[in-house]
């Protein structure tokens, strides 16, 4: 059997992997005896143009890198097969065995295991995302994280391996995005195109998840997007907690870099809850302003302003129909009084009492309505809500113009309970028979003696600024977030 020579140079001994017009081979480099991994590209039938973009990505990024843990860049030329003409990628073999490999051979990973295998991945994708432009591997998963045979106390030497679905931030800028990577491994935002650091991140807890159940995590129930892989481990909380940090599907509440993902997991924090303590930044397109001075900070929430939807015209509608109604139920009730004093007629008096009586609690109550409706108007126009904390106490202010209001402040000392809730909607009622209501997200500061409630509702916030607003008010106060699920 002839032997297959690419380039002259390269001799081909098996194939690795094929899927798609990609062909993965196992081959020997002749001028230097050392074996290599030669991936192909071929030009078939079905050849889409996306494809030859991520390859070359691909030989162009990993010409730049030069780290232990991942491939070296060695060739790159075209080639003509009896396959089809395309380009050959050559790059360094790894004599190791995958993640799901291991799994699948019968080896189970301890939580020491993982720990390692985390903090080893976390210091390869600092590296990554260190370079400028930041490196997104966009396909970390079990089948493309190598791990060489265990030695001593080690887990093993951990490789990176497959940046056929890399992206630079630079790249993106300005193009077309090409949505790539591993169903069940791959954070919400991938899906819309977009990838930063963190997508790794998330990518890389779906991993350890999947090594730590056995499962992949598209067979795991979910909840809101959320992996519930909780009661299938058996696990540290700390862990556990850190595993959920890294697979939270919002960007928000997601750890946000390597650099901080692996802080937390060798220095894990008591201070706060799961889904608040990974809320390092303020939302993006937030209106909600923060000032820095020294040991005080204000944080500033300014009410939406003034927008003229469909909500607004018919607060506006309303507001009209029932002041006008309860301004006619007044009137209307004050000609009673003159009637009643001017009959003669008991049962006339009695019936001008009794409907005087309607006419006065229609127009109150449609004139207390109206009045709720001007409120709610004036309220987004002019309302600001003020936060100062400083090292001694924390403040809370509503203003609307020139008037203020402002429940005495707590001192810091003093505070003995954070609590969050979450959106969520809940049953009213039992059995077949019942009804919902939705829950909007508050954030609570207990003292013995008083409180202040800050709601997703009333401050016309979403539920990640709670989020960041709890954990805020959490590092300043040291206190713990006590997370309430008002479902139960």
């Amino acid at each position: 059997m002839t032997t297959q020579i690419f380039k002259e140079r390269y001799a081909i001994q098996k194939q690795l992997a094929k899927n798609a017009g990609r062909h993965t081979w196992l081959a020997q480099d002749l001028q230097t005896k050392e074996l290599v991994v030669i991936k192909l590209l071929i030009f078939e039938s079905n050849f889409q143009w996306d494809e030859l973009k991520l390859f070359e990505r691909e030989a162009q990024t990993l010409q730049i890198l030069s780290h232990p843990a991942i491939p070296r860049y060695l060739d790159y030329f075209d080639v003509d097969t009896t396959m089809g003409k395309g380009f050959a990628l050559v790059q360094s073999y790894i004599p190791a065995k995958s993640l799901e490999q291991w799994l699948k051979s019968g080896r189970r990973f301890s939580e020491a295991d993982i720990k390692q295998l985390a903090q080893t991945l976390l210091k390869i994708l600092c590296y990554l995302h260190r370079q400028q432009p930041p490196v997104i591997h966009r396909d970390i998963k079990p089948s493309n994280i190598l791990l060489a045979n265990r030695s001593g106390n080690s887990v093993g030497q951990v490789y990176l391996v497959d940046f056929g679905s890399v992206q630079t931030l630079a790249a993106k800028q300005g193009s077309t995005i090409t949505v790539v990577g591993t169903y069940g491994y791959m954070p919400p935002e991938q899906f819309g195109g977009r990838t930063v650091p963190a997508s790794d991140l998330y990518s890389l807890g779906a991993t350890l998840i999947y090594l730590v159940t056995g499962r992949h995590p598209a067979e795991l129930p979910q909840e809101n997007l959320r992996i519930q892989f909780e009661s299938s481990v058996n696990l540290s909380p700390n862990l556990i907690n850190w595993l959920k940090w890294m697979t939270q599907p919002s960007l928000n509440r997601r750890l946000s870099s390597a650099r901080e993902a692996l802080k937390a997991l060798e220095q894990p924090s008591q201070k706060t809850d799961t889904d608040i303590s990974a809320v390092g930044q303020k939302p993006f397109g937030s209106r909600i302003k923060v000032k820095k001075d020294g040991k005080n900070i204000e944080i500033l929430i300014p009410q939406k302003g003034l927008k003229f939807d469909r909500k607004f015209w018919l607060s506006m509608f309303q507001m009209l129909i029932f002041g006008l109604m309860g301004l006619f139920f007044i009137i209307g009730f004050i000609l009673g009084i003159g009637i009643f004093f001017e009959s003669e007629s008991l049962i006339a008096k009695v019936a001008v009492l009794y409907y005087g009586l309607i006419l006065f609690n229609m127009g109150f109550f449609s004139g207390r309505f109206s009045l709720t409706k001007a409120y709610e108007i004036f309220r987004y126009i002019f309302r600001v809500t003020r936060l100062n904390l400083n090292p001694q106490e924390i403040s809370l202010t509503y203003e609307w113009l020139w008037w203020k209001r402002q429940p005495t402040p707590i001192m810091k000392n003093t505070i003995i309970k954070l609590r969050y809730s979450q959106t969520a909607v809940v049953k009213i009622g039992s059995g077949d028979v019942y009804d919902t209501k939705s829950i909007d997200a508050t954030v609570t500061i207990i003292a013995p003696q008083q409180k202040y409630v800050i709601s997703a509702a009333s401050e016309e916030l979403v539920e990640p600024e709670i989020d960041w607003l709890t954990h805020e008010i959490s590092k300043w106060s040291g206190m713990p977030v006590t997370v309430e699920d008002v479902r139960h």
